[in-house]
């Protein structure tokens, strides 16, 4: 599979309990079509552990919940699944073999608009579940998609994540304290967001997990949208946040990079200097950012990649190689 060059599609791509019996979680998602048939890229989706992030419904719900719609995108040979229609936001469980007690919590891109959750959620977990970490691909809701407060419905979904993870730590035999997040464009925002704001009282808590912290032991944040100040020429994540209306002082407060503080977890960056959808920037004023505040931080800037390589860039590219790098930073800093 090779990446999809994001630039050629976007724009017109983007335009109870606490965990419930899957007979449960069926009725209240309810399954979306399937992918497909016959396409020899349709991922196995979604996997058989899945839950529901809120048990009396996300907060904030229109009137009519939007309708789930799965869509394969992309050249043929290298197609890839695309989720718009998020009714009821869920975390969805990959395990590995051997599990050594890490977990990350994956925020696939998308621009606000869609979530790449095969090139940026399902591939992740195959790759760092051989590595023996346990893999959470969480699928937000999007917030032009009717919810109230818009600018927050992906952090509240993100914070929830954490919390309830950790209050299931056992069960998915993970150490709390190990369990970080990796972000992909505006995943990438998302999680530069929840490293900034983990503790920003964004919803009314709804049960015993909210007790417990949404503070990553670490950030991955590959190609991340960490501003919404200033925008690339090709980038939708702040229009499909924000909507029309853009408030200067929502602006400001959905721009992780003006929130970095001493508090703020370790952070490790990838970007490539040809991406043409967000610009380098976002991630060099990171790294400033992180330097001043004296939080530990690690970048790879690679000469080429463009925008939304994922884990598929060729084997002869050197940013082909950051989830090994990725890897060894992890167990050095807290995965």
């Amino acid at each position: 599979m090779v990446a999809i060059d994001r630039r050629a599609v976007l724009g017109a791509a983007l335009g109870a309990g606490l965990f419930a019996a899957s007979t449960a979680r069926a009725q209240q998602w309810g399954d979306p079509p399937t992918p497909a048939t016959g396409d020899p890229d349709a991922p196995f989706w979604p996997p058989r552990e899945r839950y529901p992030l809120w048990p009396n419904g996300a907060p904030g719900a229109p009137a009519r919940l939007p309708a789930p719609n799965w869509t394969m995108n992309g050249p043929k040979g290298s197609r890839e699944l695309w989720i718009r229609g998020v009714p009821a936001p869920e975390l969805h469980v990959f395990r590995p073999a051997r599990p050594d007690g890490s977990a990350l919590l994956s925020f696939p891109g998308g621009g606000y608009g869609f979530l790449s959750v095969q090139n940026e959620g399902i591939d992740v977990a195959q790759n760092f579940n051989a590595r023996g970490t346990t893999v959470f691909v969480l699928t937000y809701r999007l917030p032009g998609e009717g919810w109230a407060n818009r600018n927050l419905v992906a952090l509240q979904d993100a914070q929830r994540a954490m919390r309830l993870i950790r209050s299931r730590a056992a069960d998915f035999r993970i150490d709390p304290k190990r369990l970080g997040i990796v972000g992909f464009s505006a995943g990438g925002h998302l999680g530069a967001d929840l490293a900034v704001a983990y503790d920003e009282r964004t919803y009314t808590p709804v049960d015993g997990a909210d007790r417990l912290s949404a503070r990553p032991a670490f950030a991955g944040l590959v190609y991340p949208v960490t501003t919404l100040r200033s925008r690339g020429p090709n980038s939708r994540s702040a229009s499909n946040m924000l909507g029309p209306n853009l408030d200067p002082a929502i602006v400001d407060a959905r721009s992780p990079v003006l929130r970095v503080t001493k508090e703020t977890p370790p952070c490790f960056l990838v970007h490539s200097l040809d991406d043409l959808v967000v610009p380098l920037e976002n991630s060099t004023e990171w790294i400033a950012a992180c330097r001043a505040a004296k939080v530990p931080a690690e970048a790879h800037l690679f000469a080429e990649g463009g925008h939304g390589f994922g884990l598929h860039l060729a084997e002869n590219m050197p940013g082909s190689r950051w989830p090994d790098l990725f890897a060894l930073w992890m167990k050095r800093n807290g995965g």
